[in-house]
């Protein structure tokens, strides 16, 4: 896809002028609250529809998660509105995977934020959004919002807007949908995670620079922390595949719960885990057959992702490796 390449060079450019070598970071999402250790229990009991590829009942796997602030300001101050992200990557998942130059990896990933829809769809006006907010020129960047069109606007406004208390407590959706299952049986989804109690911690009276990992960081000092994995089934032709930007509506089609996240207490803020955490990369594209991203924004994703990966890690002097 040429616009891709296009893409993948536009945030390159940004993270060669934002970074040193040795210091270079995510174009999105750069600033992380932490970076766990996880379990990711499939549940006993499924449907035949729901237990399909790494769902299968009753295994556990081993799992690294990576919450953040979605700015590409990694000094950005936690309590100021934004996109919060979720990304989960599963170990220990068999089979040939997707990507052809890490098809033996053992890995699965899933990426979410704590909005269900993105606010871009067409790769050309996508492109030309690219261009103007990252060009020096104060009057290019007046052209975002015909960029985007009012509805790109609209959900791009809304997806920063957020404030949250604590990173495991928010709501995650992958926003885009994924393939579910192979053959015949198989069916259009999107996935979301959630706390597994409805308790919300109140924010802090004067919330610190980093707020968000000293919330994590205290919950997980005196015990451990549960979220719900769960599944969305496409169940009409008017839950558009290809437009990012259209919601599935809960109320047409329901989230199962198909897994349990135990996040064990730990201690999780040195130096060497940080660095690992910051070391990883995540991509829909590291996934099984049996779930294979869909629509146009994913396409864009499997070409700009491993784009700027290679990139962030040559700057870095770092190998490119997928944990086991």
């Amino acid at each position: 896809m040429p616009i891709a390449e296009d893409l993948a060079v536009i945030i390159e450019e940004t993270i060669r002028k934002q970074y040193d070598a040795g210091s270079a970071r995510r174009d999105a999402h750069p600033k992380a609250h932490g970076c766990v250790k996880a379990e990711f229990h499939v549940l006993e009991h499924l449907p035949d529809a729901l237990a399909k590829g790494m769902f299968v009942p009753g295994n556990t796997y081993r799992a690294w998660i990576r919450f953040s602030n979605g700015s590409s300001d990694p000094t950005r101050a936690d309590i100021k509105r934004d996109a919060r992200g979720m990304a989960i990557k599963i170990l220990g998942v068999p089979g040939k995977k997707l990507l052809e130059d890490q098809d033996q990896a053992m890995t699965q990933d899933f990426i979410m934020i704590n909005h269900p829809v993105f606010f871009a769809t067409d790769p050309a006006r996508y492109l030309s959004f690219m261009q103007d907010s990252n060009s020096d020129h104060f009057y290019r960047k007046l052209l975002i919002p015909f960029d985007l069109g009012a509805k790109g606007t609209r959900i791009a406004l809304e997806t920063r807007s957020s404030r949250i208390s604590s990173p495991l407590q928010a709501r995650y959706w992958s926003m885009v949908p994924y393939q579910f299952g192979i053959g015949a049986g198989r069916q259009a989804v999107k996935y979301s995670a959630r706390a597994c109690s409805a308790t919300v911690e109140p924010m802090p009276h004067k919330p610190g620079h980093d707020f968000l990992r000293d919330a994590l960081k205290n919950t997980l000092q005196i015990g451990e922390a549960c979220m719900e994995f769960l599944i969305q089934p496409r169940t009409s032709n008017s839950m558009d595949v290809e437009d990012s930007r259209i919601e599935w509506k809960e109320a047409q089609a329901p989230f199962y719960p198909v897994a349990t996240i135990r996040i064990p207490q730990q201690v999780f803020d040195t130096p060497e885990q940080n660095a690992f955490c910051e070391n990883l990369s995540f991509t829909p594209w590291h996934a099984l057959p049996d779930h294979k991203p869909l629509g146009v924004t994913n396409r864009l994703r499997k070409i700009i992702y491993a784009h700027i990966s290679t990139v962030r890690h040559e700057m870095n002097k770092v190998n490119e490796e997928e944990p086991r």
